[in-house]
């Protein structure tokens, strides 16, 4: 897409308030690339249900709307893609309840899906520690995944949170780290190295951790210990 189209598709949704849901759907769909559509299979994103919209013009678009609780239900029931990415990007976490969290992850069927409503959203309700530890139980892949996504998001973003928030995490992290599933382990990998970031007493704790989980004999578990080690090691 040309950066007059971007531009000009941008500006429209300035006048958003006035518009539907099924306006702001008609908009998205004039927005979409067809190549970029085509492409988002090989970074591992479902796109059966798609339109082939990136995610700086889909930000671009939810800085003109700015928060709308109400129109982000409406978009994520679309069941569009990326609508369902624009519906995390403007719905208001103050508004947000443990049953909206809940539906909502049952519906991730996508990495990024998840990844976005974690870090745009769900880490900024007054759920989150609870609902990353109870998503962390779960034996479907990408709930699991939502439950250590919100403890990455959470470190990265929450900034006055303290130590003993994230210390709890290390045990589940410890007693998850068997799982082979790719977007689980990843997401837990990410987990352990968030936390260790954040300062030099959870990078010692999250070391340990790391130490720990490489004893299991799991490929899983070694991956994400000597991922983990080689980086926070090197900090």
């Amino acid at each position: 897409m040309s950066g007059k189209v971007k531009v000009k598709v941008i500006y429209a949704f300035y006048y958003i308030s006035a518009m539907d849901v099924n306006e702001l759907i008609a908009e998205l769909k004039q927005s979409a690339s067809p190549a970029y559509l085509a492409g988002m299979q090989r970074f591992g994103i479902d796109n059966t249900k798609a339109l082939g919209i990136k995610v700086p013009l889909l930000r671009g678009i939810a800085k003109t709307i700015k928060k709308n609780h109400l129109l982000a239900q409406q978009l994520w029931d679309t069941g569009i893609h990326e609508a369902r990415l624009l519906a995390t990007m403007i719905d208001d976490p103050a508004q947000v309840t443990r049953q909206q969290m809940d539906n909502w992850v049952k519906d991730f069927s996508s990495w990024d899906v998840c990844d976005q409503a974690c870090g745009n959203l769900f880490d900024r309700t007054p759920f989150a520690i609870e609902k990353a530890l109870e998503y962390s139980t779960s034996e479907e892949e990408f709930i699991k995944r939502a439950g250590f996504v919100l403890m990455a998001e959470y470190a990265m973003h929450i900034k006055k949170a303290g130590d003993e928030v994230f210390i709890q995490f290390f045990p589940v992290i410890e007693r998850e780290a068997w799982d082979e599933r790719n977007f689980v382990k990843k997401a837990i990998n990410w987990a352990l190295r968030q936390i260790g970031k954040r300062n030099a007493h959870l990078k010692f704790a999250a070391i340990a951790c790391a130490e720990r989980i490489l004893q299991q004999n799991t490929k899983a578990a070694k991956w994400i210990a000597t991922d983990a080690l080689k980086e926070l090691k090197n900090r």
